[in-house]
């Protein structure tokens, strides 16, 4: 099914909102802890995707981990370092130090998307990324890098940028390549998310031994393998095809947001005037940006509708 660009932006949105759950819930465990943490979301993905794409593909599902070729082992490899280093990340170190590393991710995206794809980036998109990018910063520099925080945790979450950056580009790349030509087949990378589920627990199960995590921490961690994974990361590929790398990563910096938000709410860590602030620049430069593209794509339409000749 087609999605419009507005339906795009807003299911993004849901996405974004569905991926900032994780450090409020996290707080919220008793015994489970770094590496365990780790391996029971990505275990717990692992069964709601295969129970998703088997319901979505069948028995083709495996024909496709098989057929994939170099793009779904690299997507593969993305995925795994996004699931990995961002839980092992929240373990080391506060929220704050790994959101305010993620919230580069648009920088990085739009350097790759130049470098790699050519795109010429609206300048509206730069300043916008810019603008976000200060709120950020004034929002959580004080506190985030402050001597108590552990760098180690900072380090572990910057490859999650990074591998984000490099999985939508190349999810961009495939998607263009079979609009310039038809008869190139695009390949089906919903199985990439599949891939990097099991990648991630199987890379983490030895270093979890022995297992302490309750019922109580399986119950949560379950939720979040489900509901703060599974689904947002089959819709983001989908919303690949509709929305440019850099416009995904931008939006994606809402979880910065959500995620400040519902640990002030669900584990009382007040973001204060100064976090509030600075959010209110990330959430401006998103409408602002997302108000600038409407107008720029209405005026393209009344333009074609213009035309001699147009219907």
């Amino acid at each position: 099914m087609r999605i419009s660009h507005s339906r795009a932006v807003l299911l993004m949105v849901l996405v974004t909102l569905m991926w900032s759950i994780a450090g409020v819930v996290t707080r919220h465990l008793e015994a489970a802890r770094s590496f365990e943490v780790t391996f029971w979301r990505s275990a717990f993905n692992v069964l709601a995707l295969t129970v998703a794409l088997l319901a979505m593909r069948g028995p083709r599902l495996w024909a496709d981990l098989r057929r994939g070729g170099w793009p779904l082992w690299v997507s593969g490899l993305c995925w795994m370092v996004m699931y990995t280093n961002f839980m092992v990340a929240i373990t080391l170190t506060t929220v704050a130090t790994v959101l305010i590393t993620m919230s580069i991710a648009p920088l990085i995206t739009a350097l790759f998307s130049r470098v790699f794809l050519h795109h010429r980036l609206p300048r509206r998109t730069w300043v916008a990324i810019a603008v976000a990018g200060a709120g950020i910063a004034w929002m959580f520099g004080a506190q985030a890098f402050s001597g108590s925080t552990s760098m180690t945790g900072a380090l572990v979450a910057l490859g999650v940028p990074i591998a984000g950056a490099t999985n939508w580009v190349l999810l961009q790349h495939l998607h263009q390549r079979h609009a310039r030509d038809p008869s190139i087949q695009e390949p089906d990378m919903l199985p990439a998310v599949l891939l990097g589920a099991l990648l991630s627990a199987a890379i983490t199960l030895p270093l979890s031994l022995p297992f302490s995590a309750t019922a109580h921490d399986l119950s949560l961690l379950g939720l979040l393998g489900v509901v703060q994974l599974a689904i947002p990361c089959l819709l983001v590929v989908q919303l690949t095809k509709v929305l440019p790398a850099p416009e995904i990563s931008l939006i994606g910096l809402l979880e910065v947001i959500f995620g400040v938000l519902l640990a002030w709410v669900g584990a009382g860590e007040a973001p204060g005037p100064t976090a509030l602030s600075g959010g209110a620049l990330v959430i401006g430069a998103l409408l602002f940006n997302e108000w600038l593209a409407m107008r720029e794509r209405a005026a393209a339409g009344t333009r074609i509708a213009g035309e001699p000749g147009s219907i």
